[in-house]
């Protein structure tokens, strides 16, 4: 292989960085990735997007396990300087060549279990690590199930009892709903359905607390 991938340069972290550095600095280089935060981009901007969200994805894959950084390390270490590089292409490259390297799980890019050899699902990764910053925003903006509760608990209810049984349906149907939004689906599922503004919007939300208000407009 020509070229190998520095995944310390993906993610602009030394190579002694702690496994907490290399989180941090996944969230903050995965906010400035992110394909969808690219509201007005051209296919071929989203492209080139989606290309570095990937190799965003895969440097934390690598570098956030013990055993697989080890391993990393190894081969990183009999690497060339001139030879490491920070392109996406040079990951994907790096996947495919060294398709038993890993121990352990990953999942491929369409999101299925597959073998240890398979790049991992960049949205899942993406949900993973930001699952509990992520997780009110998205039921914030996609309330579906506690609506279509709502809505539906009011016509039974309107058709059991008129008026007052159209407000009683309506609230308990909400409830329901709402729990069906919270423990029924998982964040990354959620998120992956929603339109490019909302996710745009979510987005900008949380680069706004990861690194800063002036970053979030980017």
């Amino acid at each position: 292989m020509s070229s190998f991938p520095d995944y310390y340069a993906i993610l602009n972290v030394s190579k002694v960085a702690t496994t907490d550095e290399i989180r941090q600095a996944y969230k903050k280089e995965s906010l400035k990735t992110h394909p969808d935060r690219l509201t007005n981009a051209t296919p071929a901007e989203k492209k080139a997007a989606t290309e570095k969200f990937q190799a965003v994805a895969d440097a934390y894959y690598v570098l956030s396990d013990p055993s697989r950084r080890k391993e990393y390390d190894s081969l990183y270490s009999t690497r060339k300087e001139k030879e490491r590089t920070n392109s996406p292409n040079a990951s994907a490259n790096f996947f495919s060549t060294f398709a038993n390297m890993f121990t352990g799980g990953a999942k491929n890019t369409q999101g299925a279990d597959g073998p240890a050899a398979d790049r991992p699902d960049a949205e899942g990764v993406f949900a993973d690590v930001f699952d509990e910053m992520l997780r009110p925003e998205v039921q914030r903006h996609a309330p579906w199930w506690a609506w279509t509760g709502a809505v539906c608990g009011a016509g039974i209810g309107f058709i059991v009892a008129n008026v007052p049984g159209l407000m009683v349906g309506a609230y308990a149907g909400n409830r329901l709903g709402a729990i069906r939004d919270a423990k029924g689906r998982s964040v990354a599922a959620v998120f992956s359905e929603l339109g490019g503004s909302q996710k745009a919007e979510i987005l900008r939300a949380l680069a706004a607390k990861v690194l800063g208000s002036a970053a979030s407009a980017i």
